[in-house]
């Protein structure tokens, strides 16, 4: 198994971390990957992911059986995982807030796009950090590197130790980054990652990476096309925050359930649907990025999961209308509709997680790998 070393540089506690929704959540419908308005997508035979080499649309069976590469396999060199914390207190860019518990907001009666928040405050938090360190890492060299949110991720580090070592993916350190704690409007992590800015990625670059390469006697490609982000509903439009606002820094994005949708908060008047602009203005009416991106989604994912009612809010429909924006300004991407499928469904994630992060690094030179 994968070693863990643990440092600790601050000790305290997190304060306010979770709030609860104050309506419970719909069941979502199940919906079909053929629905009209939909892209047009291939069909692929259950059990079977999409060639990592093609872009475009596919549709996954409803049997989600784990990849091999997403267990220890003998013989395959281990990376080594370092962990460590981070206190708010040391932070310029997130100094911290939270949301009051079983508080969630109300809807702004002259913009029922807004979400009014009255119940969110100052507030510490910690995060952790898990570093992986792959095996085949050469000391004093340069290396690529993929962030993810909501870490630690023990998944990504499996899946990279038997990518690597069979010339898969180039031999990468992974940076998986915990939240600042919370969800949605008016939380830490809501602010982290669903505030459409640079703010994000810029707390990744002056705060978290510079602790990493000082700590770990590492160095971080600069070279955007080295660089990858990763994540889950929130943390999956994170992923692609990061990206579309500083191209200079990550060329390549993978996402889960991404939360395209319109979750902003503070309000803000240049970007008022949050990440649902995404779709609906900025990739559209934006020169195409030098990106290269995997999406999934389920076909029972999120569906107007609080009291907004703006239809902003169906996280199927926001990722549909992502392909189709993508594919019209020409961009390389890869977009599953996953059958039988919850909002970051594990098993999905467990089957599609190797070809995802093949597809998001092709190009990338790979030492030792066949042509």
């Amino acid at each position: 198994m994968v070693r863990f070393l643990s440092i600790s540089i601050v000790f305290l506690s997190v304060a306010g971390a979770g709030a609860a929704q104050a309506q419970p959540r719909p069941t979502p419908p199940t919906r079909d990957a053929h629905s009209a308005g939909y892209v047009t997508a291939k069909d692929l035979p259950d059990g079977v992911t999409p060639p990592p080499t093609a872009d475009g649309n596919f549709i996954l069976g409803p049997t989600h059986h784990p990849a091999p590469e997403m267990s220890v396999q003998p013989g395959v060199p281990q990376g080594t995982v370092y962990t460590f914390t981070m206190n708010s207190a040391d932070s310029r860019i997130y100094p911290g807030i939270a949301r009051d518990a079983n508080t969630f907001g109300t809807v702004d009666p002259a913009h029922p796009g807004r979400l009014i928040v009255t119940t969110s405050h100052p507030a510490p938090y910690t995060r952790r950090v898990a570093v992986y360190v792959p095996r085949q890492y050469v000391a004093g060299t340069a290396a690529p590197f993929i962030v993810g949110a909501d870490g630690p991720d023990p998944a990504l580090f499996t899946a990279l130790d038997n990518l690597i070592a069979e010339h898969r993916v180039p031999a990468m350190i992974a940076i998986s980054i915990s939240n600042g704690g919370g969800d949605a409007q008016g939380s830490e992590r809501g602010l982290e990652y669903d505030t459409m800015s640079g703010r994000y990625a810029e707390f990744v670059e002056k705060e978290v990476l510079p602790l990493v390469e000082a700590k770990y006697h590492v160095k971080l490609t600069h070279d955007p096309d080295g660089r990858a982000t990763m994540g889950g509903s929130s943390g999956g439009s994170c992923a692609l925050i990061m990206a579309w606002y500083h191209p200079e820094l990550y060329h390549r994005v993978l996402t889960y359930s991404g939360t395209y949708v319109n979750q902003q908060w503070p309000y803000n008047p240049q970007t008022p649907h949050g990440a649902w602009e995404f779709h609906e203005h900025l990739i559209p009416k934006s020169p195409a990025k030098p990106l290269r991106i995997w999406m999934e989604v389920g076909d029972r994912d999120l569906l107007n999961p609080n009291v907004m009612r703006e239809q902003m809010h169906d996280w199927v429909v926001a990722n549909e209308n992502m392909a189709r924006v993508l594919a019209a300004k020409g961009y390389h991407y890869q977009f599953v509709f996953a059958q039988n499928a919850g909002h970051v469904d594990h098993a999905v994630k467990q089957q599609t997680l190797p070809e995802a992060l093949e597809y998001v690094w092709q190009g990338y030179p790979i030492a030792g790998a066949k042509n």
